[in-house]
């Protein structure tokens, strides 16, 4: 199989079998996608899901939340990982918002990493969920999935696994790739013990080729 038949395959079977695919994070508007994804860094979409509620509820929009003091956000997140570092990150985002985009979350990868907390990633989910843009998110999910299957060749940084991505999959479709790749990865390519038995993708995986049909 071509590397191009087997992005052929891969796409061919999440469009069939996961059309719909979007974030599992919980927000209303790009500014709670924002907070969302920052606390979302080496963190679940679940626990997070259940930690913004008190937060939007508090800190409804930027200029809120820009208010709050450190001891007085704190609190909200102190369950989630890197609590201490995300509570200045979230607090500085939002007056940066204010001081310098009017309140409007910005939606260019350029300047969304202007704002603390915000990497490449962040600014990749963000301007691809909310506008569709075609950039390719890449976490963990992401660069194990491509790894394993073989859609990426020796990609040893994110960044290089997006550029590869990007080359085979259409524009029009990378806002949902990002979501397709990233749940395979959740719930059956995982880290540890992938589920390859149940994986309608073996005929493409080249991490299944080698551990299951080579070894047999």
């Amino acid at each position: 199989m071509t590397r191009k038949e087997r992005f052929q395959f891969v796409l061919d079977y999440f469009r069939e079998n996961n059309p719909d695919a979007e974030t599992e994070l919980l927000y209303d508007n790009p500014y709670q996608l924002l907070v969302s994804v920052i606390l979302s860094a080496q963190c679940t979409d679940k626990r997070v899901n259940m930690t913004t509620p008190a937060i939007f509820e508090k800190y409804p929009d930027p200029l809120s939340l820009s208010r709050a003091s450190f001891d007085e956000l704190f609190p909200f997140i102190k369950s989630i990982s890197y609590p201490n570092n995300k509570t200045k990150h979230l607090i500085g985002m939002a007056q940066m918002l204010e001081e310098k985009f009017h309140g409007e979350v910005p939606l260019t990868v350029e300047e969304l990493v202007e704002l603390p907390g915000v990497g490449r990633k962040t600014a990749n989910v963000i301007t691809s969920v909310v506008d569709n843009q075609p950039n390719m998110a890449v976490d963990t999910h992401v660069f194990r999935v491509s790894a394993r299957i073989g859609l990426t060749i020796n990609a040893k940084t994110p960044l290089a696994t997006e550029r590869q991505l990007l080359q085979f999959i259409p524009k029009g479709e990378v806002h949902v790739a990002h979501h397709w790749l990233i749940l395979h990865g959740r719930y059956i390519c995982v880290a540890r013990n992938p589920k390859c038995r149940e994986c309608g993708l073996q005929q493409a995986c080249k991490y299944f080729h080698k551990n299951f049909l080579e070894k047999a």
